[in-house]
């Protein structure tokens, strides 16, 4: 459970995310290193005070952008999408229709397309979450939350913490990442699926049990 979910040549964050541990840690100093990563950026326009596009970008006038923002290149921001900051968007990624995004790193090749919620989460390398799938990032009695792998649990003291998605993970339509929740790379969750604690990669995740997919 670390950084091995991510293929980190795949996110302007690489070296950020190489100083922690675990991924999840990342998330605290967020916002600070969105704002110093702006001063570096090449071929992007700061349409609003610290919200940075890409030239090649296509961001629908209907979308609401809070700072700090970066949208990397080719990504498809569509219609009435929400991004209420602290958020770094990689190249090739698609945002649809009514998705909120908070305090998240998405990389290259993501797509939350159809009324998605990713809020305190970190979604790898080309994965996919289906229309209405969610990351839930606080807990009902708002306590840290605590990963959890089999036996090994993993306090985080954050009271706030979505999902960290592997690379090439497919989440099914209607499904919930339960806070703290961790998705193996390559790893499927099959649709209205609720999903606790850790599905290691390359497993199939459905009806509440987990199955390898070789």
């Amino acid at each position: 459970m670390n950084l091995q979910l991510f293929d980190l040549t795949h996110t302007k964050a690489d070296g950020y995310l190489k100083n922690f541990d675990y991924p999840w840690q990342a998330l605290k100093g967020l916002k600070e290193f969105i704002s110093a990563l702006t001063a570096s950026l090449d071929g992007y326009d700061e349409i609003l005070k610290g919200v940075f596009v890409h030239k090649s970008a296509k961001i629908a006038p209907t979308a609401q952008i809070c700072a700090p923002c970066i949208i990397g290149a080719e990504t498809e921001v569509r219609h009435c999408a929400f991004i209420r900051g602290i958020v770094l968007i990689g190249e090739n990624c698609v945002v649809g229709n009514s998705t909120e995004l908070k305090n998240s790193i998405l990389f290259d090749g993501v797509q939350v397309p159809h009324f998605n919620y990713v809020g305190d989460s970190i979604l790898g390398y080309k994965a996919h979450l289906g229309a209405g799938a969610i990351t839930s990032n606080v807990k009902s009695d708002r306590s840290p939350v605590a990963v959890k792998d089999g036996e090994d649990v993993i306090r985080t003291n954050l009271k706030k913490l979505g999902a960290m998605v592997g690379d090439f993970a497919e989440i099914g339509c209607n499904s919930v990442l339960n806070p703290g929740t961790v998705i193996g790379r390559g790893s499927t969750v099959y649709p209205l699926s609720s999903v606790r604690g850790t599905v290691p990669q390359n497993s199939i995740f459905k009806g509440g049990g987990i199955t390898p997919k070789y």
